[in-house]
């Protein structure tokens, strides 16, 4: 299990994990999962592009999906890219299509392309995915403060002189660079699942804005690893682990808010809580639940 073409396996998912965890935080914070969803699905198209013409499928993936993010960023109203994001995510999808049914390798490049090939990661996809993992994270920490305030209280960023629409802009760069490097590995659908399951979870386990970061990564990663393990094992798909862990994960969490609130509910004898009330995080007025 940790040996041969595994530990590629293993360096790369862990990457990905990580990465995906860090910036799911912002797409849950931000209400973008939908935007999450779309992006990778128009790099899914490009990668598909390129494989037709001969051209790296890395390049086609980062380009489509750069476009697509900027199209939603320029086109859609300002905190609501609803409309924008559904028609670009139907253009790509149709596109990814009909770019595939001109390829005589059909089947197992649309297989891959949705799905990954985590197991069979060659050394070149390992140093590919660390260099854009490395970007994505210094473009985090560079704009952190300003995007977690603009993710939360627009109004007061922008009364903050924050540009709220360049932020945004900036956000949606990074979702690309993230799908860059996740739909070679994981696949367009299951990038979906790490950027949304795990930050949704971490969300509803505390409202401390760094302490959610934190266990957005640490829940992805461990999805990553249980299902590379269980797939290593059972022979069944990583992504079927992968979608099923990250729901788990979530539906724990909302179980999770729901019993603190119902503990908080609940009076003792003298009149008291017996329970504290869930904190909320004033300062970033996060609400300790996923959006």
């Amino acid at each position: 299990m940790f040996s041969g073409f595994m530990v590629n396996a293993w360096i790369v998912a862990t990457m990905v994990a990580v990465v995906a965890g860090i910036i799911g935080f912002f797409t849950v914070l931000r209400g973008s999962a939908f935007v999450a969803h779309a992006v990778p699905q128009a790099g899914f198209a490009g990668a598909a592009g390129a494989s037709l013409i001969g051209v790296s499928t890395l390049a086609g993936l980062g380009t489509f999906a750069a476009i697509s993010a900027l199209s939603i960023g320029f086109l859609g109203k300002r905190g609501r890219h609803d409309a924008v994001t559904a028609l670009t995510l139907v253009f790509m999808l149709g596109l990814g299509a009909l770019f595939l049914s001109w390829s005589e390798e059909y089947a197992s490049a649309i297989y891959a392309l949705l799905f990954g090939e985590v197991l069979g990661v060659s050394s070149n996809q390992v140093l590919a995915t660390a260099a854009l993992g490395v970007v994505c994270i210094a473009a985090v920490v560079i704009l952190y403060r300003p995007l977690l305030l603009t993710s939360v209280v627009p109004e007061m960023a922008e009364a903050r002189g924050v540009r709220t629409h360049r932020m945004e802009l900036c956000f949606l760069v990074v979702v690309a660079l993230v799908t860059t490097m996740s739909v070679p590995v994981v696949g367009a659908l299951l990038m979906f699942s790490l950027m949304v399951g795990a930050p949704g979870a971490a969300r509803s386990f505390t409202d401390k804005p760094l302490s959610a970061l934190s266990l957005s990564v640490g829940i992805s990663v461990a999805i990553v690893w249980t299902a590379i393990a269980a797939s290593y094992e059972t022979d069944w798909p990583v992504g079927f682990f992968v979608g099923v862990l990250g729901a788990v994960f979530f539906i724990a969490g909302r179980g999770w808010v729901a019993w603190r609130r119902s503990a908080a509910g609940r009076v003792d004898s003298t009149g008291h809580l017996a329970t504290g009330p869930m904190q909320l995080a004033t300062a970033t007025g996060m609400n300790g639940e996923p959006t």
